[in-house]
């Protein structure tokens, strides 16, 4: 499955105020992306983000044999937490031609495209140290770290303002400092991630941040949804409802691209989640789901006791890439469907249609217009940066 959980992706007991969620660490980090970094091919070396939570190991029935013989199987998409803007489903809109305003205001609904305040200083924790760099020049350091710089220019803008954003909104070290320059918030390595095409990005948005309301809007990114982002309240425990933070639908990430499968011996999985239930391992069973499928609360199943638990935590016992997930169990040539009390099946992952028609730029589940429309939408939603 990959390399291990973030650190940043861990969960906090709870996330009461923004600076509790800044140190969850919301953004996600492309473990290719590096100076000059490609696209990964498609064997991906995926990365746990916030992980599944993860739903659905059927009961085993008497006489089906001791839990170590059963397979849990794992089917997921996405990676990463799920909330804000998706890196890949950027990639996929500036491929089809939209602007980095669009893909902005596509993923941060109702924003608006401020100016940074002039001579901006972000503190960031190197090493130990606190190193005060000027806001542009701490940018350039960090796109190319994030995103590969051989992606569309409207995919590096969009990231551009997005980390330029988030720089100013982080609080990781209260009054001592504003970010970490590894996952914990998001990923700096100054002058030795800088390039060519990721520089111009920078430069192209210089200044630009994303406001809501007249602030700068806490700006999460993470590697790919899966199809749709989630409101952030269901992404974390206590995370507080944010208006700019909504699901949105994401229909030009490369198709397939974040689907993926494991496997998982029952025993194991029963290993994994030890101290959550007592007696023997019986399985789990899905609560709530978000509007996305990613996964709010589950059960686990115990033969003496259960105990109930958000996605992050049993995702990350587990080593999941991303809260959207399904389980079932499989017995020798027999697959069962885990219990799920969601509603939502597989095959119907979004969540239930209030129109018969996009949302509009910005919208919740809308998509940004054609690149060869005029919207008079696009201004009022963040589309269009100022004068």
């Amino acid at each position: 499955m990959g390399p291990p959980i973030l650190d940043r992706d861990r969960p906090l007991a709870g996330v009461l105020g923004q600076e509790q969620m800044d140190l969850i660490g919301p953004t996600y980090h492309r473990p290719s992306a590096g100076t000059g970094g490609a696209a990964r091919p498609g064997g991906r070396a995926l990365r746990g983000g916030l992980q599944v939570l993860a739903a659905t190991l059927a009961i085993l029935a008497p006489g089906a044999g001791p839990a170590a013989a059963s397979t849990l199987v794992i089917e997921g998409a996405g990676e990463g937490h799920g909330v804000g803007m998706s890196q890949e489903g950027a990639l996929g809109f500036a491929q089809h031609g939209f602007s980095y305003t669009q893909i902005l205001a596509h993923y941060y609904t109702a924003t608006t495209i401020g100016q940074a305040p002039p001579n901006t200083v972000v503190r960031v924790l190197v090493g130990g140290r606190v190193r005060r760099v000027p806001l542009e020049r701490y940018v350039r350091g960090v796109i190319a770290a994030e995103m590969p710089s051989s992606w569309p220019l409207a995919a590096l803008e969009a990231q551009a303002v997005a980390s330029r954003t988030y720089a100013l909104s982080a609080h990781a070290g209260g009054s001592r400092f504003d970010v970490y320059s590894d996952t914990r918030s998001q990923v700096y390595r100054g002058l030795a991630a800088e390039t060519s095409a990721s520089n111009a990005a920078v430069a192209a948005t210089a200044g630009q941040i994303v406001l809501y309301g007249g602030t700068p809007a806490i700006t999460y990114f993470f590697a790919s949804s899966g199809g749709m982002t989630e409101n952030v309240e269901n992404a974390w425990p206590g995370a507080e409802p944010e208006p700019w933070l909504k699901g949105v639908s994401d229909p030009y990430e490369p198709a397939g691209s974040s689907r993926w499968k494991v496997t998982l011996g029952f025993g194991a999985a029963g290993h994994a989640l030890g101290g959550l239930y007592r007696g023997a391992f019986r399985g789990i069973e899905v609560l709530r789901r978000g509007v996305s499928p990613r996964i709010v609360s589950a059960r686990v199943l115990g033969s003496r006791g259960d105990s109930v638990i958000g996605g992050p935590e049993l995702a990350g016992r587990l080593g999941l890439n991303s809260t959207w997930a399904y389980f079932s169990v499989r017995n020798g040539n027999v697959v069962t469907p885990g219990p799920d009390h969601s509603g939502r099946s597989p095959g119907h992952p979004g969540p239930p249609s209030t129109s018969s028609g996009p949302a509009g730029v910005g919208g919740q589940g809308g998509v940004p217009p054609l690149p060869n429309q005029s919207p008079a939408t696009a201004s009022s939603s963040g589309g269009t940066p100022p004068a």
